[in-house]
């Protein structure tokens, strides 16, 4: 039984941290592989399970370039392929975020328009970049009421090795703390096989007070074809 190969274990587990790096680049940026939306009745049971699509409007303040901005963005999110343009559209939605989302109401609306399961498509790499590069594997992201996720695989029906916990939203903030309680390969859930430094190393069973700065993301804007966050 390969779970009692700790190599292999490692090896996917080093994958999955890279690809959390990724994503929490400056901004990443995900397309509408939306697998299951706020309002539906059928949620996800882990990260990757398919449901039924559907789109939710994003209510926002209109500012000058805030339509031509997203809809950079969501060409480039569909395509997952960046553009010259899509730093500067990113770069706007984000100065201009509290004209755009004002007050708690229009916050929600986004937080609201993020849930969903998401494929990862673009990210900066960190630090002062400013250039947006393909993410080279299949990666996603899933957000409900309740949780947060995200893994790694083929494509939306085979997923290798995806992490699943709570996470705490910040209205105001427009910020999402996550936690990790669960580690799977493919559909089994293999927490408790998962050797304490590895747990220590990738911050499975921590909560947010258990870290100098808990891991977290600023949602910047929102589509139904695209969000956008930063750490």
């Amino acid at each position: 039984m390969f779970l009692a190969r700790p190599t292999f274990l490692r090896f996917l587990c080093v994958v999955l941290v890279v690809v959390i790096y990724v994503v929490e680049s400056y901004a990443a940026v995900t397309e509408a592989f939306r697998i299951c939306s706020v309002g539906e009745s059928s949620r996800p049971k882990r990260p990757g399970m398919p449901a039924t699509l559907s789109h939710v409007a994003l209510t926002a303040v209109p500012i000058d370039g805030y339509d031509d901005a997203f809809r950079i963005i969501d060409e480039c999110a569909v395509k997952g392929e960046p553009s010259e343009q899509l730093f500067d559209a990113v770069r706007l939605i984000d100065k201009k975020a509290l004209k755009i989302y004002p007050d708690e109401g229009h916050k929600q609306t986004l937080w609201d328009t993020a849930h969903g399961s998401w494929k990862l498509q673009l990210a900066t790499g960190g630090g002062q970049k400013t250039t947006f590069k393909s993410i080279p594997i299949f990666a996603f992201a899933v957000i409900d009421e309740m949780n947060f996720g995200n893994g790694v695989g083929i494509n939306a029906d085979t997923i290798f090795l995806s992490l699943l916990g709570p996470h705490i939203f910040n209205t105001q903030r427009r910020q999402m703390t996550i936690t990790i309680t669960d580690m799977y390969l493919g559909s089994n859930q293999v927490t408790r096989f998962v050797p304490q430094f590895v747990k220590d190393a990738m911050g499975i069973g921590k909560r947010p007070e258990d870290f100098k700065r808990a891991p977290a993301f600023t949602f910047i804007g929102a589509s139904d074809k695209a969000p956008v966050t930063r750490p």
